[in-house]
């Protein structure tokens, strides 16, 4: 499946909240999540299936990715989520968000229910998957969870939750004298981008807790973008221009990355297998650094 969507930016938004959810489908935010696990209290959940199901069938939501992030399979609700919101609003529905997955089968769990649920309601297409990687046995397996399912359109980093799950420690976070040397996350980004790329798939890095930090937000969204990361969660509306942003090539990248593409096929075009561009070597792997760039700036619409 693999659909290319945008994903710059994926906003976060508690399924219970009528009033947030119509401001989120009036944002500038790629993607949309009613969410049903962490946003909404347990007592909760019942009755915000229902609202999510009449903010998808109701709202217009412009060329929004519409997604749903539905409680994880050891939950009692995991269930009436997935048959609830297919069977109320599966035609107005373009991604399910799975939490907590720690294996292939538990994204294959959800995968089932999603099969027969789509034949038996009749939904037009296929609706696809996302992942959440947040417990240190899913990192352990992020490899075979990124290429065990053709739906599967893109992993998450989940920090809150891995955080937790890895035990890591933050008090002494407190003191400049202690403080971790360098980023994190660092290599837990790496790994999760790399089975992403390897698998053909979106790789999304996770929320930042400080809305109101918006220099530390771009920070981050910018060495996971450096990474390879095509996109960042938004807990507040306030964070999706810079995820757009950032997670969009400049007008200096572009113009690099033309000119490196151009003289290439000159020389391809001339018998030459490089050339030279402003002092550099560029041969066929420069090729593969830059044709992203323009593929990228094509599908956002800076370039025709």
């Amino acid at each position: 499946m693999n659909q290319p969507r945008l994903r710059r930016s994926e906003l976060a938004v508690p399924a219970s909240s009528e009033r947030f959810i119509e401001k989120s489908a009036a944002s500038e935010a790629d993607l949309v999540f009613l969410d049903l696990e962490d946003a909404t209290a347990p007592d909760a959940k019942e009755g915000a299936r229902q609202t999510a199901v009449d903010a998808l069938n109701g709202l217009d939501w412009g060329s929004k990715v519409r997604a749903v992030r539905v409680n994880d399979h050891e939950t009692e609700w995991a269930v009436y989520d997935m048959v609830s919101i297919l069977e109320g609003a599966g035609n107005n529905l373009d991604v399910i968000i799975l939490p907590k997955v720690k294996k292939p089968s538990d994204l294959l769990f959800f995968e089932t229910m999603l099969k027969s649920l789509e034949k038996k309601l009749k939904i037009k297409k296929p609706i696809g998957l996302e992942v959440l990687i947040e417990e240190a046995e899913g990192l352990g397996n992020v490899e075979a969870i990124a290429s065990c399912s053709d739906r599967l359109e893109a992993l998450i980093l989940g920090f809150g939750d891995l955080a937790a799950s890895m035990g890591m420690r933050f008090g002494h976070e407190r003191d400049d004298t202690l403080r971790y040397p360098g980023d994190l996350w660092h290599a837990h980004r790496v790994r999760l981008i790399a089975a992403c790329r390897a698998a053909g798939i979106d790789a999304i890095d996770g929320p930042f807790g400080n809305f109101r930090n918006a220099d530390a937000y771009r920070a981050q969204a910018t060495w996971a973008a450096t990474l390879g990361a095509v996109g960042k969660w938004c807990i507040h509306p306030s964070q999706i221009e810079h995820a757009n942003e950032i997670f969009a090539p400049s007008e200096k990248e572009i113009a690099v990355a033309k000119k490196m593409v151009d003289a290439y096929e000159t020389s391809v075009q001339s018998g030459d297998g490089a050339a030279g561009a402003g002092g550099m070597l560029v041969d066929a792997a420069t090729v593969r650094l830059y044709q992203p760039v323009i593929d990228r700036a094509r599908q956002i619409g800076l370039l025709e």
